[in-house]
C-alpha cells in the first residue's frame, strides 16, 4: 500500500523519534529514499503539507503536545500512519476521523527503551533495512566478550559515580553518528536522573571540539569521563599533495579519515598520559547488526546502571511537571 512513497516526514519527541533519526543518519550510504525529522516545534517551511510525502507520526501517550502542534500547523489530512498506545487519546481519535493506520505502541515500553520496537522498526522497513537484523539480543548475551564489557562498563562508570565524575562526554570522530549519541543522551539522562543522582551525557563533535572545548576537558575540572567513538567507514576523499608546503608533505595521499583516526588515537595517548579516564568504540563496519548492537549494548548499561543507582530507570516523574505547568501556562487568558 505504501510501497510508492520515495519520501518520508515523521513526527514526534524524543524517544518517539530520535532512535530512527539514529538508524536514518547512521545507514545513510545504504538509504535510497529521504527521511525528514520533525522533532522539535519547527519552522514552517518543514512543516508545509508535501502531497508525495507518506508521514508518521509518534506519540506513546497520544497526548505529546509538541507532536500535535507541529501535525495541526502542518494541516495533514492523508497519507498517515499513526503509532500510539491504544486507548484513547488526542492523536488516536485524530487517527480514526482521517480512516489511516494505526499501529499499537506497545504499553510495555517506554519511547526512550522503543528503538527495536515499532517506532524504529516500522521506520527501517520503509528505508529498505531488515528489522531481524537489528534484534539480536539471544545472540549477544550469550558472548562472552559482550557480557563481560557490559558488566566492565557498569563498574567502571559506578567507580566514576562515587567520585563524583558524573559527565559523560562522548568525544564523537563521525558525523553520522551524532544522531545515535542524541539518542544516548536522552536515554541515559532521562533514565538515571532521579533522586539526586544520575549522569549528564555531554555531545562533543570532534575534531570540531579540539578548538573549543578541548582545554577544559585536558586541563579543567576531574568529573568527566570520556567515550570516544570512531568509525572506519567515514569520508575517503583524498588530500591533494600538489599544493602543500614540504612542511605539510605528511599529508600527501591521506585521506579525511585518516586524518580522523590520527586525532582520534592522538586523543587516546593525551588522555593516557594524563590519567584521563575514557573508553573506545572502534566501527569497522555500518550495518543493522553493529548498530543493533550498539543499542543494545547502551540500553542494557543503563538498566544496570539503574539498579546500582537504585532508581527506577523506566519513568520520567520530573519531565511530567514541564508538561503539566506548559497547559497550565497555555490556559491562562
Amino acid at each position: 500500500k505504501f510501497k510508492k512513497f520515495k519520501k518520508f516526514k515523521i513526527f514526534g519527541m524524543g524517544g518517539s523519534i530520535l532512535g530512527a533519526q539514529s538508524i536514518y543518519s547512521f545507514l545513510n550510504k545504504k538509504i535510497k529514499k529521504k527521511f525528514i525529522f520533525i522533532n522539535n516545534l519547527d519552522n514552517e517551511k518543514r512543516l508545509k503539507n508535501e502531497k508525495d510525502f507518506l508521514n508518521i507520526v509518534i506519540s506513546k501517550s497520544g497526548n505529546t503536545l509538541e507532536t500535535i502542534t507541529n501535525l495541526n500547523v502542518s494541516k495533514i489530512k492523508k497519507n498517515c500512519i499513526f503509532i500510539t498506545e491504544n486507548k484513547k487519546s488526542y492523536l488516536r481519535n485524530l487517527a480514526f476521523k482521517m480512516q489511516a493506520e494505526i499501529i499499537d505502541h506497545n504499553k510495555f515500553i517506554g519511547g526512550r527503551y522503543s528503538v527495536l520496537s515499532e517506532t524504529g522498526m516500522l521506520p527501517s522497513i520503509f528505508m529498505g533495512l531488515n528489522p531481524d537484523k537489528f534484534k539480536r539480543i539471544d545472540i549477544l548475551i550469550k558472548k562472552k566478550t559482550f557480557v563481560e564489557n557490559l558488566i566492565r562498563n557498569v563498574s567502571s562508570i559506578m567507580y566514576f559515580h562515587k567520585k563524583k565524575q558524573n559527565n559523560s562526554i562522548v568525544l564523537n570522530y563521525d558525523n553520522s553518528s551524532n544522531d545515535l549519541f542524541f539518542w544516548y543522551q536522552q536515554l541515559v539522562a532521562e533514565s538515571l536522573g532521579k533522586k539526586s543522582k544520575g549522569i549528564l551525557p555531554i555531545i562533543s563533535t570532534m575534531p570540531k571540539d579540539n578548538h573549543s572545548v578541548m582545554q577544559l576537558y585536558l586541563d579543567g575540572a576531574r568529573n568527566n569521563f570520556y567515550t570516544l567513538f570512531f568509525s572506519k567507514e567515514n569520508n575517503a576523499n583524498y588530500i591533494d599533495g600538489k599544493d602543500l608546503a614540504k612542511s605539510l608533505s605528511y599529508l600527501k595521499n591521506k585521506s579525511l579519515n585518516d586524518v580522523l583516526f590520527s586525532q582520534f588515537k592522538a586523543t587516546q595517548e593525551v588522555f593516557k598520559k594524563r590519567k584521563i579516564p575514557f573508553r573506545s568504540f572502534v566501527i569497522n563496519k555500518k550495518n543493522e547488526e553493529t548498530l543493533g548492537e550498539l543499542f543494545t549494548f547502551f540500553i542494557l548499561e543503563t538498566i544496570l546502571l539503574g539498579k546500582a543507582l537504585k532508581v527506577n530507570p523506566f519513568d520520567q516523574p520530573a519531565v511530567e511537571l514541564i508538561k503539566k505547568e506548559t497547559v497550565i501556562s497555555l490556559k491562562k487568558p
